[in-house]
């Protein structure tokens, strides 16, 4: 007994010309990521160690290049930021400055801050840092001294995890910003 196929014969009706699956294309990155992706390894590494000064987290970024979207890109930032090293993070803390406050801020408020982030260094061993993007201007003098007066009741490892997500948050808004704004 032989056994055939039990299914039906079908056939491809004739296509006339057209295509059966839809021509792909690629499109280029966006725009902004243009220069990023083509730019050397050295200028690569120099742009994204403006943004988090951690040569680890510089050379992952740089190196998966090219990314096709900004989102892409900042996945990748976040990823490799949350991989830093207990060594890596100190290496990009010593090279944060305390956050810049307005210039109509009163002499008081820069004592205040002054007196609140020398706590803070004394109990940590490394500057403040924070991310203030989407802080509006007028409200970021309180949130800074609000956050260290918050932070400073941390304990060490509680205070390592919230400074590397902080330094997470600096590294995308720094490198949006930098795309957004001078394109490599």
């Amino acid at each position: 007994m032989t056994r055939g196929s039990t299914l039906p014969a079908h056939r491809l009706s004739p296509l006339s010309g057209r295509l059966a699956i839809p021509a792909q294309t690629r499109t280029s990155p966006a725009p902004l990521l243009d220069g990023f992706n083509s730019a050397s390894a050295d200028a690569a590494h120099h742009t994204l160690l403006a943004c988090l000064r951690s040569l680890r987290w510089a050379r992952r970024v740089a190196d998966h290049r090219p990314y096709p979207t900004l989102e892409a890109l900042l996945a990748a930032s976040d990823e490799a930021a949350y991989d830093l090293a207990p060594a890596d993070l100190a290496e990009a803390l010593a090279a944060e400055a305390l956050p810049t406050l307005p210039e109509d801020t009163y002499g008081a408020a820069h004592m205040a801050l002054g007196a609140a982030h020398a706590a803070y260094e004394a109990k940590f061993g490394h500057v403040f840092v924070i991310c203030l993007d989407g802080v509006p201007q007028d409200e970021s003098l309180d949130h800074v001294l609000e956050a260290i007066r918050s932070r400073l009741t941390n304990d060490p490892e509680d205070e390592r995890v919230g400074a590397a997500e902080e330094l997470r948050r600096l590294a995308k808004q720094r490198l949006t910003d930098h795309l957004r704004g001078a394109g490599l």
